[in-house]
């Protein structure tokens, strides 16, 4: 794992009045099993990702609990366990990161969401927006609407968060429908505490089974005729028994202020930062006392009316905070106060960003022209405007500081096992043409930025190989499809690798087996060598492709450029139609670095040998043409100053952060290029018999460079 959570597990068996104290994602952790949980699912992806790893280091208190949890292989497969809750009064909940889990997961949703629910059951969803996000720009806002699921946005305050998370379990109970509780990176990671409550074994669970299935009822099945009448049931009975809990249990909050003539409606989890803005801006105070009112959305969906209506009721003008487009909600509040035929003026979009991230400059921006425009008494608007134009300045003032900064293209880390096989395909493309690449969703989406600059789409977590399977039959050269060992499992295996064989397809598919779901924090997948589930065997890619019916396979170490470089040109090349797959396996680098640098210490506390391989370039072979950078792109070769006085263009150098992994050396001997890197070996703890052919071999170094005439002027 990227990151162990064995130290906070011992938080969550916390009992009733113990303070609890750590981070939002913990939190909805302990609430979980506070509201009586019987099952826990989910598929990886930071940061709610670390909801399930929780769960996986809390193996022994949820065994205690008769609590299942499962690693799912997509988020399709994590949204149907939830199926769990439609005849059967278990409560379960399930995590992913979106939008893009909830677009795998969207037909289970709507299959969960037609018959609807008797135990609660919560989806958990990660979302984000703006730069800072490493999804596509799309809200679960849209499936929450078309398919009657509710959503819950909790200000990212700790025990508003549990509340959230208890109140959820109760509000789909109540209302018979599934719901969604939305954190953003902010409030995963917030920290704070909450007074803790004893942990609860659900009604039925792994230690309370349940006896018989329930009695055949066809109206439970999310299957034709019975749908429309479930679509009947949404909006006639679920919505208003939602709409009922929400106002009754006061999900949603209104704080008061004195500038009573205007108001803010926010999402909740944008309410601290809209509270900053207003601090910032001199309209609140640093206690989170505002002179505005504000409406907090803690539920995103559905609306209350009569809430909203009462909270605009005698305003002139309400300012609506709402990351993402479209303008959902903003939308719904124009709708809702027309039909109340109540004319208070709505502002959103256009003072606030269409789309992106609401950072502080964004809502000071939008939050100081909205003071301004609706001019409220007791409020001097230019003095606003001019506060706000000083605290915006330092962007100026920073960019004419610093002029243009270089660019910094995100990178593979020092070591990975992915750079080579793209600096082999590099070569491979040089030498016998371009080829299409059809990119993918991991840490191999990297191979998209210098120096590689590779990738001519990317669709989505696994399909590579599904995206190329129109680009193969109409062109020449047949397309490259790269994928990881994640993506394989995940999604690649059918719409794929299967696709591909029963169509009879033309294509190159390269899987980086690295042995981990890597880039959301190094999880466990069918294929690793271990599993949280000790004893089983992992399931060989190899063999599931074999079983499959992949006649052309090749299984190459990543770092052998050379003999990646034949392999490739071979499968590009080759004569024989048809899928040709290509296994590149390296562990991951990060993995491995935890593990050898933990083994290395054991090692050198007891006094046994340890040896470690360094790279470096030697300044008077080194051409100077940087051919082994453009092929590579580590970031452990760079530049420095020549040595040699008669040249002016600096030469490559290996510095301190190498792993060791000899990819400089691999590329420059498959490239044919310069003969300049060297391989060292530091050994410590050496025997004696390596110290003293040591010893001999320095003796004879300095024999030798003694012996050597001096050079001449």
């Amino acid at each position: 794992m990227e990151r162990s959570f064995k130290e906070e597990v011992r938080s969550l068996k916390l009992g009733a009045g113990e303070k609890f104290r750590g981070e939002g994602i913990l939190a909805v952790t302990k609430a979980l099993l506070q509201s009586g949980v019987s099952y826990v699912g989910g598929y990886q992806g930071a940061p709610v990702s670390h909801l399930l790893d929780v769960m996986v280091d809390a193996g022994d208190l949820l065994a205690e609990l008769g609590v299942h949890v499962e690693t799912c292989t997509n988020e399709a497969s994590a949204a149907a366990m939830l199926g769990a809750s439609i005849n059967y009064p278990l409560r379960g909940a399930v995590t992913w990161k979106s939008i893009v889990g909830t677009n795998v997961a969207a037909d289970a949703l709507s299959n969960l969401a037609s018959p609807g629910v008797i135990g609660g059951a919560m989806i958990v969803l990660g979302e984000d927006y703006g730069e800072g996000a490493s999804v596509i720009q799309e809200r679960s806002y849209a499936y929450a609407m078309k398919s009657g699921i509710w959503l819950i946005d909790p200000r990212p305050h700790l025990p508003s968060i549990v509340r959230a998370v208890e109140q959820g379990f109760e509000l789909s109970e109540a209302s018979h429908a599934p719901v969604m509780l939305e954190l953003r990176i902010r409030g995963c990671h917030v920290t704070g505490e909450f007074i803790a409550k004893d942990n609860r074994r659900g009604t039925w669970s792994g230690i309370d089974k349940l006896g018989a299935p329930a009695p055949f009822n066809y109206d439970r099945l999310a299957h034709p005729p019975v749908t429309f009448a479930q679509e009947r049931l949404k909006v006639e009975e679920r919505l208003p028994a939602a709409r009922d809990y929400i106002r009754s249990h006061g999900m949603n909050e209104m704080f008061d202020g004195d500038l009573a003539g205007i108001g803010i409606v926010t999402l909740g989890g944008l309410y601290n930062s809209v509270l900053r803005a207003l601090e910032r801006l001199g309209l609140a105070d640093v206690f989170g006392e505002s002179r505005v009112p504000i409406y907090c959305l803690n539920v995103a969906y559905p609306l209350l009316p009569d809430e909203l209506t009462r909270f605009c009721a005698g305003k002139d003008a309400i300012l609506v905070v709402e990351e993402g487009s479209p303008a959902y909600i903003e939308q719904q509040i124009a709708t809702e106060l027309r039909r109340a035929d109540i004319q208070t003026r709505i502002h959103g979009k256009g003072l606030l960003p269409e789309t992106g991230e609401y950072g502080s400059d964004a809502l000071i921006r939008g939050l100081a022209g909205f003071v301004t425009q609706a001019a409220p008494s007791g409020v001097d608007g230019e003095a606003l405007r001019a506060r706000a134009d000083a605290l915006l300045a330092h962007r100026a003032n920073a960019a004419k500081a610093i002029e243009a900064l270089p660019p910094r293209p995100p990178t593979f880390c020092t070591g990975c096992p992915e750079r080579p096989v793209f600096a082999a395909l590099k070569i491979a493309q040089r030498d016998i043409g371009p080829a299409h690449i059809a990119a993918d969703i991991g840490c191999h989406a990297f191979a998209t930025f210098a120096p590689f600059s590779m990738g001519n789409s990317i669709l989505g977590y696994g399909m590579s190989l599904a995206s190329a399977s129109a680009v193969a039959p109409n062109m020449e050269r047949r397309p490259v499809a790269v994928m990881g060992d994640g993506g394989f499992w995940h999604n690649g295996i059918i719409t794929g690798v299967t696709s591909t064989l029963f169509n009879n397809g033309d294509a190159v598919l390269v899987v980086m087996q690295n042995g981990y779901t890597s880039a959301t924090g190094l999880q466990y997948m069918p294929s690793s060598k271990q599993s949280r589930t000790a004893g089983l065997p992992p399931i060989s890619i190899e063999g599931t492709l074999r079983a499959l019916g992949v006649k052309w396979l090749r299984k190459v170490r990543t770092y052998s450029v050379g003999t990646m470089v034949r392999t490739l040109k071979d499968a590009l090349q080759s004569g024989q139609h048809g899928l040709k797959v290509i296994v590149a396996d390296g562990e991951c680098q990060l993995a491995r670095q935890r593990r050898v640098r933990a083994e290395d210490a054991a090692r050198l506390k007891s006094g046994q040998r340890v040896q470690r391989v360094r790279y470096g370039v030697d300044d008077e072979v080194c051409t100077g043409d940087h051919a082994c950078m453009r092929l590579s792109g580590c970031p452990s070769l760079t530049l420095k100053p020549s040595s040699d006085p008669l040249r002016s263009d600096p030469v490559a150098s290996v510095i301190d952060t190498c792993v060791g992994c000899g990819l400089c050396g691999e590329v420059a001997h498959a490239a044919v290029l310069c003969p300049s890197f060297y391989r060292t070996e530091v050994t410590a703890n050496a025997g004696w018999l390596e110290q003293t052919r040591q010893r001999l071999r320095r003796r004879v170094i300095a024999w030798l460079g003694g012996a050597m005439p001096e050079a001449r002027a």
